[in-house]
C-alpha cells in the first residue's frame, strides 16, 4: 500500500556552510504540485531543486545544479519511502564550499529523506464510483448496509425505485457489491 503525507513538513540542515531547506506536502494533482512549488520557492536562494510523484507521473528539476544532483535524489527519497502524491522542494543557500557531485546528491537526497521521515503519513486510498438502482421495497436494506459502513450515497427517486450513486474505497468494492446482491436477493440493477 502506498502512503502520502498527512500534512506539509519543513526540515532544515546546514551542510558544509550551505543551508538546505526541504519543504514537502501532499498533493492531489500536477497543478497542485506546481502551485506548491511556485508558492514556496525562494527567489533569493541559490537553487530551488524539486521532485514530485503522482502515480506514474513524476517530475524533477535540478535548478542549475549539475545534472542529476538535486531533483533525481529528491525523487529517489520520495520513492524509497513508498510515498505517492507528494511534492518536495529543497532550497539551497550556497555557503561558499563546493560539495562536488556526490556531496550534492547526498545533501539534496538526505535533506529530502529526513523531511519525509519526520512527516506523518497516511495510507493512500483509491476510490471508485458505483451506481445502481434497487426497487422501493429494498431501499431500507440498502440504507442499513450503507449506515453500517458509515457511507452516504446520492439518491435519485425513479418510477421503478431509487438510484444510488456511491463513492467507496476500491479495495472494498467487490465485497460491497456481493453483499448488496445478497441483501437485495439479486434485485439490483447496475449502471456503470
Amino acid at each position: 500500500m502506498a502512503y502520502t503525507l498527512a500534512a506539509p513538513v519543513v526540515h532544515e540542515e546546514i551542510i558544509q556552510k550551505s543551508r538546505f531547506i526541504a519543504k514537502a506536502a501532499p498533493v492531489a494533482s500536477e497543478e497542485e504540485a506546481l502551485a506548491f512549488l511556485q508558492a514556496h520557492r525562494e527567489s533569493q536562494a541559490t537553487h530551488n531543486g524539486y521532485a514530485y510523484k503522482l502515480g506514474n507521473l513524476y517530475r524533477f528539476f535540478d535548478d542549475g545544479e549539475p545534472t542529476g544532483t538535486a531533483g533525481k535524489p529528491i525523487l529517489h527519497a520520495i520513492q524509497a519511502q513508498g510515498l505517492d502524491r507528494v511534492v518536495v522542494l529543497v532550497v539551497r543557500y550556497f555557503g561558499g564550499v563546493k560539495l562536488g557531485a556526490g556531496g550534492l546528491v547526498r545533501a539534496y537526497g538526505g535533506v529530502a529523506a529526513e523531511a519525509l521521515r519526520r512527516a506523518s503519513k497516511v495510507p493512500l486510498m483509491e476510490w471508485e464510483e458505483v451506481r445502481f438502482v434497487v426497487p422501493f421495497p429494498q431501499v431500507g436494506r440498502v440504507h442499513r448496509l450503507l449506515a453500517s459502513r458509515s457511507w452516504t450515497a446520492l439518491e435519485e427517486y425513479l418510477a421503478e425505485g431509487v438510484r444510488f450513486h456511491l463513492r467507496l474505497p476500491a479495495e472494498e468494492k467487490e465485497a460491497f457489491l456481493q453483499e448488496l446482491r445478497d441483501l437485495t436477493r439479486g434485485q439490483v440493477r447496475w449502471e456503470g
